[in-house]
């Protein structure tokens, strides 16, 4: 799994996976999923993110 941060364009990118992408959808305004040929999710992008999440700069990952 990866996270990136564009602060240029203010857009965080989450790759769940290396697949391609088959396809891609907006769920919801601002949010994208990549999805592969049978449907799993890929990847998660959000668009505005700085608008959208109180800091889209710092990322925290647990493991439990």
């Amino acid at each position: 799994m990866e996270v990136k941060y564009d602060k240029e364009v203010d857009v965080i990118y989450i790759n769940l996976t290396d697949l391609p992408v088959s396809e891609s959808d907006e769920e919801k305004p601002g949010i994208i999923l990549d999805y592969a040929k049978d449907g799993s999710i890929l990847g998660i992008e959000i668009l505005n993110a700085s608008k959208n999440l109180p800091q889209p700069n710092k990322f925290e990952y647990e493991v439990a």
